[in-house]
């Protein structure tokens, strides 16, 4: 146990000094006290444990008033940090946000389902370290890699089309990526980059960006998102917004090569229940060892301590009402 402002503990001399004082005037007589012609009446009874009890009140006190002091200066414990070897994979998912995944084939949209399914593949690996990178026409980080699923999950469901510019840079997306996880000692490295469109755009090409993986020996799987044909979209009009039938563009030989040069295998959704088969098959991937570290759990105990000093002040407040009350 620990304080968190241990230099309030020198308040705990009050309610010491307020003992003493007590016991000083115990001791020296001068407590109040009453003339009467005799002791007559009061020896033969004996001695009451009234006379015991009566000592109660100032202890109680001054017990609340340590208690009291202790729970301000908030007593914490703290469990010890320690490294746990556990099962797991380096995994960074790389998703396009590009306004075409607000198409409608998918339920609700392609870019919810692809982060409803991926939130419950993140929850149902627990020990692997993932990390989120997002592209349109730029490319970016969310989340590096990590073992905090709450954080995780908070920014998977933070990911929107309007994060960046419009367009479909698969090379920078699928570049960011590796960026993130080329330092990675793991022994299974993986990349789920998942899109629904053409690259048009970026400083990277996707051919560029998959040799770059491969040279860290990073494997990528590739999840075309897309029904056949056309798709339902949302489009503004002069009479408001409408939901039109656009066709479906997605490269599928571009990421077949992405996959097949670096190890991997390509996907192709075409609806919520057969994306999350996908993730579902490569969630059987093979393990590896890696080593996670425990951080510590601080637990604030003031409570308790504020808790027995009201029982004290209770009790008190209860002897001197029934027990021990004063004459006028």
């Amino acid at each position: 146990m620990f304080f968190e402002y241990p230099y309030l503990l020198w308040l705990l001399v009050v309610p010491a000094l307020l003992l003493c004082l007590y016991i000083w005037r115990e001791v020296s007589g001068r407590t109040p006290h009453l003339r009467v012609s005799s002791l007559d009446q009061w020896t033969a009874g004996g001695k009451s444990s009234l006379a015991w009890i009566r000592h109660l009140p100032p202890v109680l006190r001054a017990a609340a008033l340590c208690l009291i002091v202790v729970a301000i200066a908030r007593p914490r414990s703290r469990s010890e940090m320690e490294r746990i070897d556990t099962e797991g994979i380096d995994i960074v998912l790389a998703m396009d946000v590009s306004t075409s995944m607000l198409a409608r084939d998918f339920k609700p949209d392609r870019l919810s389902a692809a982060k409803d399914i991926a939130i419950e593949f993140i929850s149902q690996r627990p020990t692997d370290r993932m990390g989120i990178v997002v592209f349109a026409g730029e490319s970016f980080t969310q989340c590096p890699l990590t073992t905090d699923r709450a954080t995780l999950i908070n920014l998977m469901k933070d990911v929107q089309t309007d994060l960046i510019e419009d367009g479909t840079a698969i090379g920078n997306g699928l570049a960011t990526a590796v960026a993130r996880m080329k330092d990675s000692d793991a022994k299974s490295r993986v990349i789920i980059l998942l899109t629904d469109g053409v690259n048009n755009r970026g400083e990277i090409t996707p051919q560029t960006a998959a040799e770059i993986a491969k040279t860290y020996g990073i494997r990528v799987y590739t999840i075309g998102v897309g029904a056949n044909g056309e798709a339902p979209y949302p489009v503004m009009t002069a009479w408001g917004p409408d939901v039109q039938m656009v066709k479906v563009e997605i490269d599928e030989p571009l990421l077949k090569e992405i996959a097949s040069t670096t190890g991997g295998t390509y996907f192709r959704a075409t609806d919520n229940t057969k994306l999350a088969e996908i993730y579902a098959e490569i969630g059987r991937m093979e393990k590896t060892r890696t080593t996670v570290d425990s951080f510590p759990v601080y637990k604030d105990l003031y409570l308790d301590y504020a808790l027995a000093a009201l029982i004290c002040l209770l009790a008190e407040m209860l002897l001197r009402a029934f027990l021990m009350r004063r004459m006028p």
